[in-house]
C-alpha cells in the first residue's frame, strides 16, 4: 500500500468512469503494471523506453557525438509504446535499472519530461505518472509539467521528512496544487501528525487513505486490488479521483 497503489487505483478509477486514461511508471524500479492487473509475465515483456534504443536515438540523435536534440514529437510514443492494461488504462514505462552499473536514467527522463510538455491531451484525457520515491525526479525536471502533485506519506518520520523535500522542491514551480495523502492511516493521531507535518509545509492534507489488510492479502496473492470497491483504501482512492476531477474543472 504504497504510492503505486494510489497510482494505479486512480487510474482504474478514472477508466472505469468512461475516461480515456494513460498511466506512466517513472520509477526506475517499476511496477505500476501489477497495480493495473497485468500478470508478471506480461509486465516483464513491456519495452520500457529506457531500453528502446532506435526509439531514443530516433528521437535524440543528431549528426554530432555528445549532441542531442531538445525538441521532438513525442505523440507516437504513446500510440507505440504504450501497452493497453486489463483495466483499460493504457501503460507507459519509462526505464528500470538492471545492474547496479546501469548507469543514469537521464535519456528516459528527458524523453518523458518531452511527453509531458507537448503530449496534446483531449479534455477527457487523464496523465498519471508514478513517480520514483524521494526526490530525483524533481532535480531531472520531469515532474514541472504537471497540473497536480501528490505526495504520498505515511507518519513514519523519514517519510514525512522526504514529503517535506519534496514539497519544498516542488513549490517554485507553480503548481495548481500539491498536496499531500495520508497513507496507511491506522488512528486519527497518525492522521493528525501528518496533518501537522503539512501544515509545516503550508501544504494541505487532501485525502486520507486508511491501513487496509484487505488490499496487503491481494498483494501477497498477486492479484489487483484497484477495482475491488468494497476495499475501504480502493473506496478512498476511488473518491480522492473524483474529487480531483472537480478541483481541476474548478482551475
Amino acid at each position: 500500500m504504497g504510492k503505486t497503489f494510489i497510482a494505479g487505483t486512480l487510474a482504474c478509477t478514472y477508466a472505469s468512469l468512461g475516461m480515456k486514461t494513460i498511466a506512466i511508471d517513472a520509477d526506475t524500479s517499476p511496477n505500476l503494471a501489477l497495480t493495473l492487473g497485468m500478470t508478471p509475465g506480461d509486465a516483464g515483456r513491456i519495452i520500457p523506453v529506457a531500453e528502446n534504443e532506435d526509439l531514443i536515438l530516433s528521437k535524440t540523435k543528431t549528426d554530432y557525438p555528445g549532441v542531442f536534440k531538445l525538441t521532438y514529437t513525442v505523440d507516437d510514443i504513446v500510440t507505440g509504446q504504450g501497452v493497453l492494461t486489463p483495466c483499460g488504462v493504457k501503460l507507459l514505462v519509462m526505464g528500470m535499472v538492471r545492474t547496479m552499473d546501469g548507469g543514469c536514467a537521464c535519456p528516459a527522463h528527458s524523453l518523458i519530461r518531452t511527453l509531458m510538455s507537448h503530449l496534446i491531451v483531449e479534455c477527457d484525457e487523464v496523465l498519471i505518472m508514478d513517480m520514483e520515491a524521494g526526490v530525483e525526479h524533481l532535480g531531472r525536471g520531469t515532474a514541472k509539467n504537471v497540473d497536480i502533485m501528490l505526495i504520498v506519506t505515511d507518519a513514519h518520520q523519514a517519510s514525512l521528512v522526504t514529503a517535506g523535500r519534496i514539497a519544498g522542491l516542488a513549490a517554485p514551480f507553480g503548481k495548481p496544487m500539491i498536496a499531500y495523502v495520508a497513507n496507511r492511516v491506522t488512528s486519527p493521531d497518525v492522521l493528525e501528525r501528518i496533518r501537522n507535518a503539512a501544515c509545516e509545509q503550508g501544504v494541505e492534507v487532501i485525502s486520507s487513505i486508511p491501513y487496509d489488510n484487505d488490499v496487503l492479502q491481494a498483494g501477497m496473492l498477486g492479484n489487483s486490488p484497484s477495482l475491488q470497491k468494497e476495499y475501504a483504501a480502493v473506496s478512498a482512492v476511488q473518491e480522492l479521483g473524483k474529487s480531483l476531477i472537480s478541483t481541476l474543472k474548478g482551475t
